[in-house]
């Protein structure tokens, strides 16, 4: 990510948006199908991922890649904001009340693409992550990574890669749903870190505790 962007779109949002240097880290990229709010069987959108992120209609492509076409067909687009501190710019106007982000600027390859779709509800736990307050939900949330993400601590929410002493404590996750809830307390009894491909929360024991539902790409 460029390096003009404010922290809090710097680091991942539960995996969403990591952007430093590389670190070492542990691949949880087993794919499995579980149940959840959000259906698993999800197909990932037929736009590409790896669509030219320098203009618009690219930009609308790659995001898109994040979620199965149900959803990302009528999901408002926005974009990252240009400057440091600036505003977030639509792309797209949807109707279905999902919001899709394309790639992070500096995200390029197979491991660098992190499109998102956000729902309602995981649209507030993001803006919470993102000013660092407690999240006020109402309801379950629901988040798309179908291209996986760049990496992320499993335990702090605001850790960047350049600050994680335990190389452990990295994770780079391959395509995955997120879900939130408003009781996170609710979300104790899933391991805290990547297990052979089945769910599991990450931030554990923080407001900002998800679970983390690796699926087929």
């Amino acid at each position: 990510m460029r390096n003009f962007l404010p922290l809090t779109v710097v680091v991942s949002l539960g995996t969403l948006a990591a952007c430093s240097k590389p670190a070492a880290s542990t691949a949880d990229s087993t794919a499995v199908a579980a149940s959840t709010t959000a259906s698993t069987t999800a197909t990932a959108s037929t736009t590409t991922a790896s669509a030219d992120l320098s203009t618009p209609a690219g930009k609308i492509k790659n995001a898109m890649s994040a979620a199965p076409d149900s959803v990302s067909s009528g999901a408002t687009i926005m974009d990252w904001p240009a400057t440091e501190g600036g505003k977030f710019v639509q792309l797209r106007a949807g109707k279905n009340g999902w919001v899709c982000y394309p790639s992070t600027p500096a995200a390029s390859g197979a491991v660098g693409q992190d499109p998102m779709c956000l729902d309602a509800e995981f649209q507030k736990w993001a803006g919470a992550w993102m000013t660092k307050k407690t999240p006020r939900l109402t309801g379950v949330g629901v988040a798309y990574m179908l291209q996986g993400d760049r990496g992320a601590s499993v335990t702090d929410p605001f850790a960047t890669a350049d600050t994680t002493k335990n190389s452990k404590d990295w994770v780079v996750a391959g395509p995955h749903i997120m879900v939130t809830t408003p009781n996170t307390a609710a979300l104790n009894s899933l391991p805290g870190a990547p297990s052979g491909g089945i769910p599991w929360v990450m931030w554990k024991g923080t407001p900002y505790a998800h679970i983390m539902v690796p699926v087929k790409g």
